[in-house]
């Protein structure tokens, strides 16, 4: 029996992670997994060390004041890692805990194979440390092609999956007239994944929904959480008494509810490929404490915040960040597109184009492939 550990450091990882290994288990049945997950590995069967939350912080402040945690954390899942004794550890995203992790692994036990998807962004900032990777890592996984150039520079072992996000969907027919009224067009926003965003980020989107209501009598706003979180965005919208909206967490009712948009809001981040995958027009919003963002900008290379912006090296779609990120110029960026189809339309074919770099055939089976030739 083969032996396979999952590493993951905040709930996209646990995505994307579940994606690969859902592959894997259908082509192998002699594999035995543990991890560190969510709510999307958890659902494969697979037992997670402990809660994703105890190692999900945002931002250079919160990594400081938790540091003796994430130290204690760190050697905790090393030590748990070397126990269950993995052929592969595979390490997904969140590379300021996973890669950590993987350090002290392969220190202790380097007959370890360490494979990582999602490639530190040095494209974004820290390039050298690339060079830092290359005794850690046996191999590593890129979701766009640009990331390859970075790690052949360094004799690292790489291969362009492309984005599993981006994979095609299994057509299914799901009803969703439960979560939405049949006279309502559907509005999807994306308050993030982590409680540190979401605390940041829900009362500027609330202001923004109730601006919204005064004007639009026809939309609903649909709050996509996770498990984790979406009681307490459900509590948050009662006891702000914010109408017309509700908030879901459903993997599958997710992507009907955002396929049948009209619009979305979201958090930068990996949701907005999802987005435009799923041809919705979108703003995105960011915010951060002071000093994380002094510090994000301080080593920063990149004019944008949005990968299709990035990649493009134009504003595709706006982003709102930091100051910017207010209830009034969120409401103004979203009622100039939603009075505005040639703009709307624009931005989807430009995003769709864009997005079209980063796909493959099935990401997940080249994966999933790659941690099989790893055995």
């Amino acid at each position: 029996m083969k032996k396979l550990f999952i590493l993951t450091g905040e709930p996209s990882g646990d995505k994307l992670a579940s994606k690969v290994i859902s592959t894997l288990k259908k082509n192998r049945t002699d594999i035995e997994y543990l991890c560190v997950g969510g709510q999307n590995l958890k659902s494969l069967g697979i037992v997670s060390l402990y809660d994703l939350n105890d190692v999900t912080y945002l931002g250079f402040t919160q990594v400081l004041l938790n540091i003796f945690k994430i130290k204690k954390k760190i050697n905790e899942t090393v030590r748990k890692i070397i126990e269950f004794n993995p052929d592969i550890l595979f390490s997904v995203d969140s590379p300021d805990f996973t890669l950590r992790v993987a350090k002290k692994v392969k220190k202790l036990k380097p007959t370890i194979k360490v494979v990582h998807f999602v490639a530190p962004q040095v494209w974004v900032w820290r390039e050298n440390r690339i060079k830092k990777l290359k005794g850690i890592l046996d191999h590593v996984l890129l979701l766009f092609p640009f990331e390859k150039k970075y790690f052949d520079a360094e004799n690292i072992k790489s291969t362009f999956t492309g984005h599993p996000l981006l994979d095609d969907q299994k057509k299914n027919t799901l009803d969703i007239n439960q979560v939405i009224k049949k006279d309502k067009k559907i509005f999807s926003i994306f308050p993030g994944s982590r409680l540190s965003e979401i605390k940041i980020l829900i009362p500027i989107i609330f202001e923004f929904v109730k601006k919204m209501n005064k004007k639009y009598e026809d939309l609903f706003f649909v709050f996509h959480s996770t498990s984790d979180h979406v009681k307490l965005i459900q509590n948050l919208i009662l006891k702000e008494d914010v109408k017309n909206c509700t908030a879901i967490a459903d993997e599958k009712i997710k992507l009907h509810v955002l396929k049948s948009s009209i619009f979305a809001l979201a958090k930068s981040g990996t949701i907005s490929l999802e987005i435009c995958n799923a041809k919705v027009p979108s703003v995105i919003i960011y915010k951060m404490g002071y000093i994380n963002f002094f510090i994000v900008k301080m080593l920063a290379k990149i004019k944008y915040a949005n990968i299709i912006n990035i990649a493009s090296d134009q504003e595709v779609i706006p982003e709102l960040l930091q100051s910017n990120c207010n209830a009034s110029n969120i409401f103004n960026k979203v009622d100039d597109l939603l009075s505005d189809e040639k703009s709307r339309n624009l931005q989807i074919k430009k995003s769709y184009e864009i997005i079209g770099n980063f796909k493959t055939v099935n990401s997940s089976d080249i994966a999933a492939s790659v941690l099989i030739n790893q055995f």
